[in-house]
């Protein structure tokens, strides 16, 4: 069975490279988008149409949007792309927050808002967003990434009501731990950004942050695969009334009962401890 064509960013590695994979085996025509030539290059060598996009490059998200579109109608934009900026925010400079905003919450704005028009004139459209369980409940030293998850969040959720009487359906993926590369991938903007060696908290940077960082360490207790995530977007991609938004593993889950119902002095204590 075919199904219609799907334009998934960040589809390098983890989150997004699995959702490719499995909308492909389902029979959607994926779109994939990578920044590095040699990661477009291996999903094409899949037989997955791919196009190059860099989030914060306003030209290249423009260029990304009008290719995938004269490449055929789409059905549905999957926003995963973003990356992570490990550290105490007192020791992030804003260069560093205006980088990771450009690409978690500005280039992935920009891009849905170029395809809108187009869901609006076929009269049918899933945007899919994947936040995380940081979209929820921040957690020290993840400043940045949280700061991007909780915009993403608030956008998404007026945007689901603005789209409201639309055939335009809004869906939050919010994840929890899921084996990927964020981690990897979160080092040179740490290596760029942060100078922790001058920083007050230097000692804790070297009790915790650093050896999470640079050692290799088993999985997370709750940690799940990428394929959890698939599983959901799928759901959000074909039910037809999906759900505002759905929880991946455990923390999820029971971060979203705590932000409900706990005082902000036991929210923080629960935070402190994550």
């Amino acid at each position: 069975m075919t199904r219609g064509r799907i334009l998934i960013t960040g589809c390098s590695s983890g989150i997004g490279l699995d959702a490719a994979r499995r909308l492909t085996a389902e029979g959607f025509r994926v779109v994939a988008t990578c920044r590095r030539p040699e990661d477009i290059a291996a999903r094409q060598a899949e037989g997955m149409e791919c196009l190059h996009l860099d989030l914060a490059d306003e030209a290249s998200v423009a260029a990304c949007a009008q290719a995938a579109l004269d490449g055929g109608p789409l059905e549905g934009l999957v926003n995963n792309a973003a990356f992570a900026l490990p550290g105490a925010v007192e020791d992030i400079p804003r260069g560093a927050l205006r980088a990771i905003f450009e690409v978690n919450l500005f280039g992935t704005h920009d891009l849905t808002t170029r395809l809108i028009p187009h869901f609006r004139q076929r009269g049918a459209g899933r945007i899919v967003n994947i936040s995380s369980v940081l979209g929820l409940v921040g957690i020290p030293w993840r400043g940045p990434y949280v700061a991007t998850k909780f915009a993403l969040e608030g956008l998404t959720d007026v945007l689901r009501l603005e789209m409201h009487g639309t055939p335009i359906k809004v869906v939050l993926i919010e994840p929890g731990p899921i084996t990927s590369r964020i981690r990897a991938n979160a080092i040179p903007h740490f290596e760029r950004w942060v100078n922790w060696q001058s920083s007050a908290r230097a000692d804790q940077y070297r009790a915790t942050l650093l050896s999470r960082l640079y050692e290799p360490s088993g999985k997370d207790r709750f940690e799940l695969p990428p394929s959890a995530v698939s599983d959901r977007i799928l759901t959000a991609l074909t039910a037809a009334d999906p759900a505002p938004r759905y929880y991946v593993t455990a923390p999820t889950r029971i971060s979203g009962v705590a932000r409900r119902v706990l005082p902000s002095r036991a929210l923080d204590w629960f935070a402190r401890r994550s």
